[in-house]
């Protein structure tokens, strides 16, 4: 089997947008973690109360959590799992982000939900293989052979079409021919007729500064040359130095990828690109958009990576599988998952749930839910042994105003004072954090319907009578007979 280039994927940029009542733009859409920004230790492993982290409280959990990143980043907690455990709202997924975020963006990081796995079109266990291969990278070290310049020149050659009558306006591309330039001297390049759709797609003009492999044939645009800095008063190019050297070199090439990602790329195969007749454009129409990654495609692509490893090529780097609410799990995934952490290809998997002992799903008779076994987090107990296990607490109700207060500046809400913060505080003492987190903004809504921008405790006590927290309406249909039944 050839290996495969990897296919880069591009990021989306999201647009900025200003939410109601802000006080300014914002650059991302505000989520319930954004303000994490890792686990704030110190370098001894302990929690740095300076640090401007946005976790609060729940310090064992981090320094546990941050003991944890270490053996990863140390590569020694392979076949191994991290169960995170706590009452709802307590900290448990804005924990595994904090880890992802101390790991940078180097370790691959894949979370999931445990109900992901259960579709009509696609078995269990092929979900979980997925997200394992996504959570496991790849560190390739390639010496090639490429050329690289700025253009200097850029002409297409176009010849008659052999298949068309010569009457007819039939065209097609000869070859291109490409000029490239460096400190050293300039060389020029006559190209095959394909490589004008890499030059297309990468939108090369003359004073790019590109690079193509001379093996695989792939084109890269680094950047606009500095000598065109000043051709226009404003623009966004990014400007780089002309190249040292000559222009035909070797260099090192270093690409990171999943496993997942050479999944897809020996899945899809790109077929022959340059027909674009009626006919092998109708049956690309009508051929499936991924073929099926199946078992024997996966072992072929191990094969091929075990040789990179070995032959120094390539380094693997086990990344991060995050399974949040896994009690939604069956007895055939945890059988699955039990299986994969013993496997040399596997990631580190930390799971959370909030369930204490349940049953385990897939074990009743009567269904997923029908009774069954019972064990701890709805956890069998062979697994469960294989877990080292981070319990969270409750917040109090001191930390449940830090949280508050991290949470208002992150959605750009000015709030009056400590009295507002206490509100806020005791509604989430007697309700939930969640409750009174999701209250700011209906706070803010009302205090902007009154002419004011900073919110009083008075918005937040109006804020509260038109909502229900799940605890009080839970209590309101239980005095409600025959309601929804």
């Amino acid at each position: 089997m050839e290996s495969t280039a990897p296919v880069t994927t591009a990021q989306a940029n999201a647009s900025s947008s200003t939410p109601s009542g802000a006080s300014g733009p914002t650059a991302d859409r505000v989520s319930s973690h954004t303000h994490v920004k890792g686990l704030g230790l110190s370098e001894f492993g302990t929690v740095d109360v300076n640090a401007n982290c946005g976790l609060v409280g729940q310090v064992p959990a981090r320094e546990a959590c941050g003991l944890v990143v270490d053996l990863i980043q140390a590569q020694k907690l392979a076949g191994r799992a991290l169960l995170l455990v706590g009452p709802p709202g307590t900290g448990k997924t804005a924990l595994a982000l904090a880890m992802a975020k101390e790991l940078g963006p180097a370790v691959p990081f894949c979370p999931m939900v445990a109900s992901q796995v259960y579709s009509k079109e696609v078995k269990k266990t092929e979900m979980l293989t997925t997200s394992f291969r996504k959570a496991i990278g790849l560190r390739i070290r390639e010496q090639k052979e490429v050329y690289e310049g700025e253009v200097t020149e850029l002409t297409v050659e176009e010849t008659q079409d052999a298949l068309q009558h010569a009457n007819t306006y039939g065209r097609t591309i000869a070859h291109v021919t490409l000029s490239l330039k460096t400190t050293k001297g300039t060389q020029t390049l006559k190209l095959d007729p394909t490589m004008y759709e890499s030059l297309a797609k990468e939108n090369v003009t003359i004073g790019d500064v590109i690079y193509i492999e001379s093996n695989s044939g792939a084109v890269k645009r680094v950047g606009r040359s500095d000598t065109f800095a000043t051709e226009f008063d404003l623009e966004a190019e990014e400007y780089v130095p002309l190249p040292k050297g000559d222009v035909h070199k070797r260099r090192q090439v270093v690409q990171d990828v999943s496993l997942h990602d050479l999944d897809l790329a020996n899945a899809q195969p790109s077929g022959n690109s340059s027909r674009k007749d009626v006919v092998s454009l109708m049956a690309s129409l009508g051929r499936p958009k991924k073929t099926e990654i199946t078992d024997k495609l996966r072992t072929e692509i191990n094969k091929v990576v075990t040789k990179y490893i070995q032959d120094g090529v390539a380094e693997l780097v086990p990344g991060v599988l995050f399974i949040d609410e896994v009690h939604m799990l069956d007895q055939e995934c945890f059988t699955f998952l039990n299986r994969s952490l013993e496997s040399r290809l596997s990631p580190i998997v930390v799971l959370a749930t909030n369930r204490g002992v349940t049953h385990v799903r897939g074990t009743g008779s009567g269904g997923q839910d029908g009774g069954g076994v019972k064990a701890p987090h709805g956890i069998p107990v062979d697994l469960l042994d294989r877990l080292l296990i981070v319990p969270t607490r409750v917040y109090s109700e001191p930390e449940m105003r830090d949280i508050l207060r991290l949470r208002a500046a992150t959605e750009s809400i000015v709030l009056d004072d400590a009295a507002t913060l206490g509100k806020l505080a005791e509604i989430g003492t007697r309700t939930s954090l969640r409750y009174a987190v999701q209250l700011l903004t209906p706070a803010h809504i009302l205090a902007s319907c009154s002419g004011r921008t900073i919110v009083s405790p008075r918005d937040v006590e109006e804020a509260d009578l038109l909502f229900l927290d799940g605890k009080a309406s839970a209590q309101r249909l239980s005095q409600m007979e025959g309601f929804l039944e």
